[in-house]
């Protein structure tokens, strides 16, 4: 097999998630004292940061009880909108800490009275500086431009987030202990991975589907077949896509549906499963599951023995593998896919 950076860097992220623990859950204290007083969470992010930014959303209201949404960044940097965020607190989430608009958007809170969080990869960011508390991931050098593992360690901060303002802190640690050992064991195994990449070469069609606490990982799935395959990819809830979208599906399409082992969205994955084989799609590939929702697609890519709520930190790793040997299979180099590159930002110079 050729080796690519992207490979390298999956390989690399048991030890990233193991690093990125030790050195963030220490500061749960901090991050619960940095919320008091404080009744909803607001993320910000762009990219994949926002598909982690979607995990953390999830998490915090179904673990933690604590209220959490989207903010549109462009609400501050091109509306300048006069909002009273004393009761917030803004997680600003960027691989980089240098994207312009997420470091402008934080100081547009603090001075609209949040509190602020920087979660990078970079304690030395513009980002980090400027927070109240910055997680610094510990991922280490990503050279590839396909983030995986800044990705994954962007998903250990939002799950020691939300243990942090949960009523009982420390719930999560016997699950967040056993995510590396899991991880590890999805990249040595590569189950299912290889008929996968193949079933997707066979048609440019391709719909990706999740829900609930998983729901930011199949959007990360979808983000890195359209960036690193250069496909147009559809990713929509289960539910959105039940009232309407579901129609197109026929015999072009390739459908990647994703969900945890257990919790109570497996049931509608599962009979999704049935349904889209009904409608005549090219193929179901199913990313993680129970035996049921294994049972339902054409191709099941086993995912992490992990329970729902810690799953999206194992479960993104076979769609990062899957879409590595799509891309080597298109003749792609998914290392530097075209037109991309490592930091982003939002806006032209001057806009």
């Amino acid at each position: 097999m050729t080796h690519t950076i992207m490979a390298r860097e999956i390989a690399e992220q048991p030890e990233a998630i193991a690093r990125t623990l030790e050195s963030l859950l220490p500061l749960r204290p901090e991050l619960k004292t940095l919320a008091e007083g404080r009744r909803v969470v607001l993320f910000v992010a762009r990219g994949s940061s926002d598909n982690a930014a979607i995990y953390g959303r999830y998490l915090l209201e179904v673990h933690a009880g604590v209220p959490g949404g989207l903010a549109a960044p462009s609400v501050a940097t091109h509306y300048h909108a006069d909002l009273d965020l004393s009761e917030a607190v803004v997680v600003s989430v960027s691989q980089s800490g240098e994207t312009e608009e997420i470091v402008e958007t934080q100081a547009w809170a603090a001075a609209h009275g949040a509190r602020t969080i920087a979660v990078t990869n970079d304690g030395g960011s513009a980002l980090a500086g400027a927070a109240d508390l910055a997680l610094v991931t510990r991922a280490g050098a990503e050279l590839a431009v396909p983030a995986t593992k800044s990705y994954i360690t962007q998903l250990v901060a939002m799950a020691v987030l939300a243990d942090a303002l949960s009523a009982k802190p420390g719930a999560l640690d016997g699950d967040l202990d056993r995510v590396p050992g899991e991880v590890q064991r999805l990249i040595e195994r590569r189950e299912g991975v290889d008929e996968a990449a193949e079933r997707l070469a066979s048609t440019p069609e391709t719909l990706v589907s999740g829900r609930g606490v998983t729901f930011g990982t199949a959007l990360e799935a979808a983000l890195k077949l359209e960036e690193t395959c250069l496909r147009p990819v559809r990713g929509l809830s289960y539910a959105d896509l039940r009232h309407g979208p579901i129609a197109v599906v026929d015999a072009e399409h390739v459908a990647l549906l994703v969900s945890a082992a257990d919790g109570p969205m497996v049931a509608g994955m599962t009979e999704l499963a049935h349904d889209l084989r009904r409608r005549g799609a090219a193929a179901t590939i199913g990313i993680g599951g129970d035996s049921g929702f294994a049972g339902a697609v054409d191709v099941s890519v086993p995912g992490p023995e992990l329970r729902e709520l810690v799953a999206p930190l194992a479960l993104v790793v076979p769609a990062q593998l899957t879409v590595e040997a799509l891309a080597r299979r298109l003749g792609l180099d998914p290392d530097a896919p075209r037109g991309l590159s490592k930091v982003t930002q939002t806006d032209p110079a001057g806009s």
